[in-house]
């Protein structure tokens, strides 16, 4: 699977790297792409530097959204079209002291953060995960066989749904389907499962999941 990473930081380089290492085409992409040679060095063959416009022009099976969060409306805007019926993950969460006005605003909104973000990215296929977990779970728990470590997930259809549970499996995770993007409020800031590690069995009774 070829996968873009738009957002190159803490959680889109660990996701990159280890996307990488399961044997996908990873596009790592910045605003600087010159930047991201180590990151790139560290994924191996099967990854390279883009800039963000490279990255949706490349016409990937699903893209990682770990931008800041009040940078959905212009990456939104200026790439409508390029992801086109393309799975998006979203793993961005709105924080009002580093994202401002538009932050606070969808906090204070009856809609959830993933919703928003399938709102602006309105002709893909949107889904919701890694929002959760922390970056230094998600760099050291991976691959992980004898403590598998669990990831909710929500997705808007079928097809996003399925990407988003392959790609979490394929670098050691158990995905924990919560249910559509409507469903993800445990998953929002400060909520039952924001920043909690745990196995499937505790992240399911925390979200009466059977």
């Amino acid at each position: 699977m070829k996968i873009g990473i738009i957002g190159s930081g803490n959680i889109g380089g660990t996701l990159g790297k280890h996307w990488a290492q399961a044997g996908h085409e990873v596009l790592f992409s910045s605003r600087h792409p010159e930047e991201l040679g180590d990151i790139v060095r560290e994924a191996g063959d099967k990854a390279k530097a883009v800039s963000v416009a490279e990255a949706f022009e490349a016409n990937a099976d699903a893209y990682l959204l770990a931008t800041p969060f009040k940078a959905i409306n212009e990456t939104a805007e200026v790439f409508a079209g390029e992801y086109g019926n393309k799975v998006i993950i979203d793993a961005t969460n709105p924080y009002p002291e580093t994202d401002g006005e538009i932050a606070q605003d969808v906090r204070d909104d009856n809609r959830n953060a993933s919703e928003y973000t399938a709102l602006k990215f309105s002709t893909a296929f949107t889904a919701k995960a890694f929002n959760t977990i922390h970056a230094k779970d998600l760099k050291e728990r991976a691959f992980d066989d004898s403590n598998p470590m669990a990831v909710p997930f929500a997705a808007q259809d079928a097809k996003s749904r399925e990407v988003t549970d392959k790609l979490i499996r394929d670098i050691g995770f158990i995905p924990i389907y919560v249910g559509d993007l409507g469903s993800t409020k445990a998953m929002e800031v400060d909520e039952k499962v924001y920043g909690v590690s745990t196995d499937q069995q505790e992240l399911r009774s925390m979200l009466n999941i059977s």
